[in-house]
């Protein structure tokens, strides 16, 4: 049952977390051309995978009834509190996310640092395995994720699932293997269903793998205890680079039941010059770049 909420204090809200929020701490340039010190419409829209339109409807008041899905976003790309963030939703006429839940709230501190480091590919990961944040270069790599239905933003349907996820997903290799890496997200996602055993989103998302994937059942049965994530290398097949060897490090954001996954190269290595290109280009229309001559590289390190 929703709480009581009027579309008139959702939309001022709207308006004046946007004004406050600093675009260097939300991941965009901040040049002298910049009139306003908050966010752009535009860019909270990208941020929140929104239209611009719908955006400006729901500032105006126009647009009404959002939901907990949008709300969630629009929280998340404001760099809201907790506290903040449930007023928001109550001004929606939702009721916040339960305690005992898995919860989709990036603190805004680890939005800011993983703003700073805004040349790696960072994406944000709840519990149950769902992307809930992302930057451009995370985009840059592995396509844009806005693109698919929120629901469907899930590693675990990525692997074992037949939906859009499974067909957004560029082909990634481990060097652990294909078997290795299923099942550790197979146990992390037994771990997170023991510590929210009220969860209905996971215990749907559980039951729909277990009934339509014979892999994921197996690991189901067999895995006993979560994994521990350590330091992997990556092969990642990008459509207009070709293979990218990259280190992905999963890195847990205390308090927040958080994955921070992180991929880096070593300074001068074919995956660094790679990883520049997708920064400049986007990853559209790039093309793998010949290997640098020693005069190259030193003339670069001047």
């Amino acid at each position: 049952m929703a709480s009581s909420g009027s579309g008139s204090d959702f939309a001022a809200l709207l308006r004046a977390w946007r004004d406050r929020l600093s675009p260097a701490d939300a991941g965009f340039t901040v040049t002298d051309r910049r009139r306003a010190p908050g966010l752009r419409r535009e860019e909270l829209a990208q941020l929140a995978g929104l239209s611009v339109d719908y955006l400006l409807r729901l500032e105006q008041g126009r647009a009404r009834n959002p939901s907990p899905q949008i709300v969630g976003a629009l929280a998340r790309a404001l760099q809201l509190s907790r506290a903040e963030r449930d007023q928001l939703y109550r001004s929606a006429g939702l009721l916040p996310p339960r305690d005992g839940t898995v919860s989709a709230h990036v603190p805004p501190g680890i939005q800011r640092l993983a703003a700073r480091l805004g040349d790696l590919p960072i994406g944000v990961f709840t519990a149950d395995w769902t992307l809930v944040w992302w930057n451009t270069m995370w985009s840059a790599l592995f396509g844009d994720p806005a693109v698919v239905p929120a629901p469907e933003r899930n590693l675990a349907r990525a692997l074992f699932g037949n939906g859009p996820a499974r067909g957004s997903m560029l082909s990634v290799r481990s060097e652990r293997g294909p078997d290795a890496f299923a099942a550790s997200i197979v146990a992390d996602l037994k771990d997170a269903v023991s510590r929210y055993p009220e969860d209905t989103q996971l215990d749907r998302l559980v039951r729909e793998l277990r009934g339509t994937s014979d892999a994921f059942a197996r690991h189901w049965t067999t895995e006993t205890s979560a994994a521990q994530h350590t330091t992997d290398r990556k092969t990642i097949r990008h459509p207009e680079i070709g293979d990218i060897l990259l280190d992905c490090d999963v890195l847990i954001v205390p308090g927040a039941d958080l994955r921070m996954v992180t991929y880096t190269a070593a300074t001068g290595s074919d995956g660094a010059g790679k990883l520049e290109l997708l920064r400049v280009t986007g990853g559209r229309g790039a093309t793998t770049p010949p290997p640098l001559s020693v005069a190259d590289r030193c003339d670069r390190a001047r």
